[in-house]
């Protein structure tokens, strides 16, 4: 009797030990590789980055076209542009210019 007893209460308390074990074991992984977990927060951080590199280039971009629009505004033409966007409209070409035809790729 006092050896099933012993027995009882040894597997009883290893019982409780393994479902303790799983308990945590099943939280830990979650907290590696579950939604929010530290494999989510890295590739949430990598795509941060990548999205604001984006950005920069596009700020950068608006900043050039925010330029070349001022540059046409009514009261202030810039000859130069003027003629570059006419020519390349018009598809027209002074014989004094120097044409380079380059062969795309």
């Amino acid at each position: 009797m006092v050896t099933r007893k012993r027995l009882r209460s040894f597997f009883t308390a290893m019982c409780l030990y393994v479902a303790a074990g799983l308990f945590i074991g099943y939280f830990a992984v979650n907290a590696f590789s579950g939604n929010r977990g530290l494999r989510a927060q890295q590739a949430l951080e990598e795509q941060i980055a990548y999205l604001n590199g984006q950005l920069d280039r596009a700020k950068s971009e608006r900043v050039h076209w925010e330029k070349r629009v001022a540059l046409l505004r009514s009261d202030r033409i810039d000859p130069d542009l003027l003629d570059e966007l006419a020519r390349s409209e018009l598809e027209y070409v002074d014989p004094r210019d120097v044409t380079l035809l380059l062969q795309r790729p």
